[in-house]
């Protein structure tokens, strides 16, 4: 007798977990939109002025990310500090359950900013749940910070030719999308409690966090749906990433509620706050928002007009609707603002 498996579960496309534990992350949804998930290659030769390269964090662990380079002309007549550029660590989104750094729809983005900024992006291959549970990508963005503690260090066998040499290690920001912000706040929490000198944490920058509450909010209610953000992937992927038996009111997305260490009581370096007018968890984030200013914590937000839950990361809508174009070279600018002025 052959033992079939059953379907326990199952994520708007995006996920189906079988009764004996496997996962399976093939993408089921429209064919069309298939590419935004499908990996890019690393390429350490540079294309369209960006360079990018696997690497290992952590030896142990396995833990990995992928660094993007840009082609950057030093100036002869600065000092050799100056010629550095800024390092963004960043962290994927995809509900802590689904995505990896190696995506399209994060290389098209993240080689952008790179250029932009310019800025070497160091982007963390998180581990998912539900077979790694939350804290395990906090833990994961934390290392990354370590990672690069060690190598501003040069301890024993910490080298990495691009950071070491081109890294301004003194600006360094953490990013992240979704529920990828969601780490930007715990990794910066966590990371204020310890000593990361030569590196400075100059600042963070949560785009669309996945800040929620158990009870549904308005915007929840009222927002238009779209494939990036439904209340069904909201609800399935945080109930498959907290720690059992935990709900939305936890601090890993709830940090502004009562169960969460007060926000004043955090050492938190500056933060701008992304928001999408139309994202429907938009009221949740705004709560965010407001809860950090009362607790006189340096934060700004940039709001997105007419735009959904990370919008700049569809592609088709970027090259296709001349609002979402629009508003992702706004979303650009102002981080790439937010960085030189930190």
């Amino acid at each position: 007798m052959v033992y079939q498996r059953k379907l326990v579960e199952e994520v708007s496309g995006w996920l189906r977990i079988f009764d004996d534990g496997w996962v399976d992350r093939t993408w089921t949804g429209p064919p069309e939109v298939k590419f935004m998930s499908e990996p890019v290659p690393p390429h350490e030769e540079f294309i369209e002025g960006v360079a990018t390269r696997d690497v290992t964090i952590d030896e142990n662990s396995g833990l990995g990310a992928r660094i993007y380079l840009p082609h950057h002309e030093p100036d002869r007549s600065a000092d050799h500090n100056s010629n550095k550029l800024p390092v963004i660590i960043h962290f994927h989104g995809g509900g802590f359950c689904i995505s990896r750094a190696d995506w399209y729809m994060y290389y098209y983005i993240y080689s952008r900013l790179a250029r932009s900024a310019p800025a070497i992006v160091v982007s963390v291959y998180l581990r998912l749940a539900p077979e790694h549970r939350l804290p395990a990508a906090i833990d994961d963005g934390f290392s990354a910070l370590m990672w690069l503690r060690a190598l501003a260090r040069g301890d024993h066998d910490s080298y990495e030719p691009w950071l070491s040499n081109y890294g301004d290690f003194n600006r360094v920001f953490l990013i992240g999308d979704s529920s990828g912000a969601n780490l930007v706040h715990h990794v910066a929490a966590r990371a204020g409690q310890v000593d990361l000198s030569p590196v400075r944490l100059a600042g963070g920058i949560p785009v669309h966090p996945g800040f929620v509450r158990s009870e549904r909010s308005k915007s929840e209610m009222e927002q238009p749906e779209s494939p990036f953000l439904t209340l069904d992937m909201v609800d399935k992927f945080l109930k498959l990433a907290l720690p059992k038996g935990c709900s939305k009111d936890h601090p890993f997305t709830c940090p502004m509620g009562p169960a969460a260490p007060p926000l004043d009581s955090l050492n938190l370096p500056p933060f701008l706050l992304c928001v999408a007018e139309t994202d429907l968890i938009r009221d949740t984030e705004m709560e965010y928002y407001e809860a950090m200013k009362k607790a006189d914590k340096d934060v700004e937000l940039l709001i997105n007009a007419g735009v959904g839950h990370s919008f700049y990361l569809n592609k088709i809508a970027v090259d296709m609707d001349p609002n979402t174009a629009a508003q992702t070279t706004g979303l650009l600018e102002g981080i790439v603002e937010f960085i030189k002025k930190h």
